[in-house]
């Protein structure tokens, strides 16, 4: 599986720390995850939840670009460039998919955003107990997925309502 590095649109709105609290819309809460609206991807829902290691991930979906995207952020990622190209792999469970993210602060917090344009990538993310992200063969976050089967079910029930 392949995935695509994100768009300069979806980075300047994270980059810029444009996304504020009116842009961000509260759907529903499912398996733990909050799955919100994001009106300035084109009412692109998506779902989110912070951990324990400090790490803050939101799955979800662009719809100005037409595609899917991986967010994550962590205070002790300060190294990060925003929209410099880094190498990445995701651990899901056992299944490995390598891509590249581009760097990206949001409020301040470094983080990446990778995004993808096959299905098969939240389906298999939907089945799996834990999810690794690495960067040059070293973990750098390690978050249990507890309910997403349930948050991306939700997330997608959102995303048709959107129309």
């Amino acid at each position: 599986m392949n995935f695509k590095t994100l768009g300069l649109g979806l980075a300047a709105v994270f980059c810029a720390g444009a996304v504020m609290a009116q842009d961000l819309v509260p759907y529903s809460e499912a398996g733990g995850w909050d799955v919100v609206v994001d009106t300035t991807l084109g009412n692109g829902c998506f779902l989110t939840s912070d951990f324990e290691d400090g790490s803050s991930v939101r799955i979800g979906f662009d719809r100005n670009a037409g595609n899917g995207y991986v967010a994550a952020f962590n205070e002790g990622w300060g190294e990060i460039e925003d929209n410099t190209t880094y190498p990445v792999s995701f651990l899901l469970d056992e299944e490995k998919y390598d891509g590249e993210a581009r760097g990206m602060h949001l409020s301040d917090v470094p983080g990446v955003v990778i995004t993808f344009d096959n299905v098969d990538f939240l389906t298999d993310l939907a089945a799996r107990n834990v999810m690794v992200l690495q960067h040059d063969g070293a973990d750098v976050m390690s978050i249990d997925l507890s309910g997403s089967d349930e948050a991306i079910a939700e997330t997608i029930a959102c995303q048709d309502v959107q129309g």
